[in-house]
Parts: C-alpha cells; structure tokens; sequence
C-alpha cells in the first residue's frame, strides 16, 4: 500500500485545502507517511504569494529529490496554477495539478508520465473537497467555505490562481460543521475572502446568515473566523460575534497600510476611517477581543510620509497583534511594472519598525489579561491551548487534547501567557 505526505505552504485556505487532500488520499486506500521521509508520494500544496515563498518551494523540491530520489513528487496549489512549467522542470517533480484540479488529485497518481500537468480554467464552482477528519497535528480543523477573490487589488496574484469569489453550499457547510462539532471543540471557518461567502448566490444571504444557521443548527461549542475584509465585518456580524460565547473574540481584518493614498494605489476598497471605524466598533462591543491585522511595508511608490501616516494610524488603533509583510512584486499584477519601487532596504527597514510596534502591542494586550479568566482549546501537545482571544497558553499542568475550558492567566510568557500556577514557558 503507498504511502503519502502532504506539506502544506501558506494561508488558512491553504491549509484546509492539505487536510482536504489527505482526506481524500486516505479514502482511496493510502496510507498517510507519519513524516515526509517515510511517504512514497508527496504532495507540495503551494503558495506564491511572494517570491520568497516561490524559492522556499524550489529549495523544498531540490532538497527533496537529492535526500529520497525515490519519493514520486506532485505539486499542487496557487504556485502550480500560476507557472505550472516551470514547476513540471525541477527535478524529480511527476505532477503538476493547478487549483482548477486540485480535487483530482486521488486519481491523477495513476498517471503514468514524468511532467504531467494539469491546469486549466478555474470555473464559478466551488471546488474544495470536503474535511471530514483532518489529519495529523490538528484539533481545531480549518473548514474552506469560500475560494477565490473578485477584487483587484493591484499588487495581488491570488485572483488569477484562485479564481473570482465563490461558495460552499450553506446546506454543505452545515453538514460538515455538524460532523466536526462532533469531534472538535473549535472549529474556524476560513477562505480567500472570507467575508464574500454567500455573495455569489441569489438573494442578499450573506457570511452572518450563515453563521447564525451554524449556531442554530449544529453542536459546534466555538466557531472562529479567519481572516475577514474590514467592510464586511457588518454590525449584524459584529454583534452576532458580540452576542454569542460560541463564536471566538478574535477579529483580523487585513489593513495593507494605514496611509490612505497608498491604499488608493492599491485599489482597495476602503480608506483609513472606514476601517478604523470597524476596529473601534469591534472592540466597543467586545472589549477583550483579539484584533490583527495584515500589513504591507514597500508598497511601489511609499513615501516616508507615507509610511509615516501608516504607522501613526496602528499606533492609534487597539491592535493585538499584527502580520508585517515586505512587499513583493508579482509577475502579472500592475504593481509590479509601477514606477518608484522601493529599495528593498529601505522595505526590510520599514518591516522591522512595524514588527516592534506589533511585538509591542502584542506584550501590552497580554500583559492586560493577567489576573483574567479566559476559555481556552488544548492543543495537541497538551501544553499548550489558544484563548478564544488568540492568546497561545501554556498550561499549568499537562491536558488531553481537543479539551474547552477557561483558565486563570497568571502571567506573560514569551509569545503568550501562561496559567496561574505555572513557570513562564520560553517556547
């Protein structure tokens, strides 16, 4: 019987595309490798959202091929669709699948043939494979209920990988919801613009409507949202969020930049008070909440007054935490052919002065907590748990995995707290 190994690189989605994969693997009588150097076949889910995550990928396959030359290698993900030739030309690679085929993947193992490539088109229908039971390392599984972006942000490749926006079934995703809720405390609801769930089908059903159904409808004990656009964090989703001990205090909602003209050359659709107004909304009706951001440094044309104007507007907003991100150009996205690019010095430096200023804001937001009582999910170790506030928590004494309940902080850890009755822990 062969045995597989998904790795998988990138966000969320990501994620929840690998656990689908190997769902999917195993339900066609493979056997999942419990490490990458004991699998006979091993699927590389990709991103390429930088360049730097295109060279990891690279370095991954040729450190691959030279340590198991036996190892049959399949690439698949944002990186395949996007430049599937030159993926199908490193060495010992089989297959490449795109996003457009990535639920064949079970059967595209039979192909005979060095090189084969599949991609085509990605089309209006959702593609996602179901999860049924996640694998590996995992107790809070990622449930992919929306793919693609029909925006047009002018540095991103992703809609040309991912597809324009669409939607899992309401029906399906509530029957899948059920199933997990009877296996996993936390279940968190992720996609490429989460936010747009529903938007594609008839009607104004939206992501609120079909979190209310979830909550309504199945045992879930904790629902949490991944990243979500600030204008579709709506009042009713705030308040539902608000409301409901059911759903994770935790609200990211990517920034880009807090400079309002250089949002205008991204073609995002906000400007900084629309967004402020959504992160001091939030944390007015859920004072504890966890609150990140995605943010990018080196944007083609960043003044340093702009740079300036994006870090004052963070240093005046609540955050807890922040992604700091150097721009990277894309091959495709206007971004790439403007003019004024910024020296990539100038970036790195501009990406260490946000980093501190998050680390920062992190240290504040936990060092607030202490004293506090917070619901907490054990994670698979044992040692440790995440707060329905995003705070990682190392525990006073070891727990079963896959557990909910709340504990006292009794101190700041390194990068999070640790309960009362325990020694900091350092990593």
């Amino acid at each position: 019987m062969q045995s597989f190994f998904v790795k998988t690189f990138g966000c969320r989605a990501s994620q929840a595309d690998g656990a689908a994969l190997e769902a999917g693997l195993a339900g066609r009588g493979m056997t999942a490798a419990p490490e990458l150097a004991q699998a006979d076949l091993v699927v590389l889910n990709t991103c390429t959202v930088t360049a730097s995550a295109d060279d990891e990928l690279r370095q991954v396959v040729r450190k691959l091929h030279r340590d198991q030359p036996a190892s049959r290698i399949l690439i698949t993900g944002c990186y395949a669709q996007r430049a599937p030739e030159e993926l199908a030309a490193l060495p010992g690679v089989e297959w490449v699948v795109g996003n457009s085929h990535k639920t064949l993947i079970p059967e595209v193992f039979d192909a005979p043939y060095h090189g084969q490539i599949h991609v085509g088109e990605i089309g209006r229908e959702f593609l996602a494979a179901p999860v049924d039971d996640p694998l590996g390392d995992r107790v809070r599984p990622n449930l992919k209920i929306q793919d693609g972006c029909s925006n047009k942000c002018s540095f991103c490749i992703i809609p040309s990988v991912r597809g324009r926006s669409r939607s899992a079934p309401g029906d399906d995703v509530v029957a899948q919801v059920r199933g997990l809720a009877g296996k996993y405390r936390e279940v968190v609801l992720s996609g490429i613009n989460l936010g747009r769930w529903g938007r594609d089908f008839p009607g104004r059903v939206r992501l609120v409507d079909l979190v209310r159904r979830l909550l309504d409808e199945t045992g879930v004990e904790r629902l949490r949202l991944s990243s979500v656009e600030p204008m579709d964090f709506s009042d009713g989703l705030l308040q539902l969020m608000a409301e409901s001990d059911r759903i994770a205090k935790h609200v990211h909602a990517p920034l880009q930049s807090g400079s309002d003209t250089v949002l205008r050359r991204m073609h995002r659709k906000y400007r900084p008070r629309h967004y402020a107004d959504r992160i001091l909304q939030a944390r007015a009706w859920m004072p504890d909440c966890a609150v990140g951001a995605d943010v990018m440094t080196g944007f083609p044309g960043e003044t340093d007054a702009e740079f300036e104007a994006s870090r004052a507007f963070i240093v005046s907003l609540p955050f807890t935490y922040l992604h700091v991100f150097t721009y990277s150009a894309r091959p495709g996205t206007p971004a790439a052919d403007a003019p004024d690019q910024v020296p990539m010095q100038v970036r790195r430096e501009r990406t260490e002065i946000l980093r501190a200023l998050g680390e920062g804001k992190s240290r504040a937001f936990r060092a607030s907590m202490v004293g506090r009582r917070v619901s907490v999910v054990s994670l698979q170790s044992g040692r440790f748990g995440l707060s329905a506030n995003y705070l990682k928590v190392a525990f006073a004494r070891p727990r079963e995995a896959n557990r909910l309940e709340e504990i006292l902080v009794g101190g700041v850890a390194v990068d999070g707290v640790f309960e009362a009755g325990s020694l900091p822990v350092l990593a």
